[in-house]
């Protein structure tokens, strides 16, 4: 009896032995590995966050990104540690592959918006504040994404757009450049002298200082329409005086052809009646 029983401990002390010496090592070493791997996926995080916050990189694009290598580093050090057990790393890749592919069909529409964000973070068609044309609607730009664009209309209407609508369309920037041209039609009459119309509107540009001298307004015949002959003026200025510009020009060239004997017609039409003698 007591033999079977030292029989039995031996077997029992050379099987606990062998399965540490095979797997204690393995065990020990994937512990070490998970421990070195998340201290040095914290490290580059920290690293990388630090490193663009001193950029022109946005910063709601900072934690994206920073985050995405951090979870990269830390899937890798996993797929490292279920090598150290033997497992086939190979398949454990494919299924990781297949499940993202699966996840990124179920969520098309969702990454395609995601997508387009990042494009508009990193390339910066336009900032927060700028008044933009975008998606079919115009506003001012409140907000920037990573799935959508909030914008703010004129009559504060508050308007969320999908980036896919906003990057994969045309964007008009209205506030990317210091100055804008002013494109204004004045119709005048047939009767009208047209060198006196010219010299009026040209007065008129230079009596306001807003105005810029380069480049040079342009005043000339653009058509002669069915019922006035239409003047074009296109002068230039700074961005922040184009409304307060626009709406003064209207009133004071209107005012002033008034005043230099001019006159502004309205749409009309003549009928001319002819008579004929009865054929009997």
């Amino acid at each position: 009896m007591d033999a079977l029983t030292n029989l039995d401990l031996s077997g029992v002390i050379a099987a606990l032995t062998e399965l540490l010496s095979t797997w204690g090592i393995r065990v020990v070493g994937a512990i070490a590995l998970l421990f070195v791997g998340s201290i040095v996926a914290k490290t580059v995080r920290r690293s990388m966050r630090r490193t663009l916050g001193r950029t022109r990189l946005d910063p709601t694009l900072i934690p994206f990104l920073s985050g995405m290598v951090y979870y990269l580093i830390v899937t890798f050090v996993v797929v490292a540690c279920l090598g150290l057990f033997g497992i086939q790393t190979t398949s454990v890749i494919a299924l990781l592959g297949a499940a993202g592919l699966a996840v990124g069909l179920a969520l098309q529409g969702t990454l395609t918006n995601f997508a387009s964000g990042v494009m508009l973070l990193i390339f910066r068609p336009f900032r927060m504040g700028d008044f933009v044309e975008v998606g079919g609607v115009a506003g001012s730009v409140a907000e920037i994404g990573l799935f959508s664009t909030t914008m703010n209309t004129p009559d504060n209407v508050r308007i969320i757009v999908p980036n896919s609508s906003v990057y994969g369309t045309t964007i008009k920037n209205y506030a990317a450049n210091d100055t804008r041209r002013i494109d204004l039609v004045m119709g005048v009459s047939y009767d009208d002298d047209l060198s006196l119309v010219q010299e009026t509107i040209e007065k008129v540009l230079r009596a306001d200082d807003r105005i810029l001298a380069d480049p040079a307004p342009f005043v000339a015949v653009g058509e002669l329409a069915d019922s006035s002959v239409n003047f074009v003026v296109r002068p230039w200025c700074k961005r922040a005086d184009y409304w307060g510009l626009r709406c003064d020009l209207n009133r004071r060239l209107k005012e002033a052809l008034e005043q230099a004997g001019c006159s502004i017609p309205y749409p009309q039409t003549d009928v001319h009646l002819f008579q004929t003698e009865n054929a009997a």
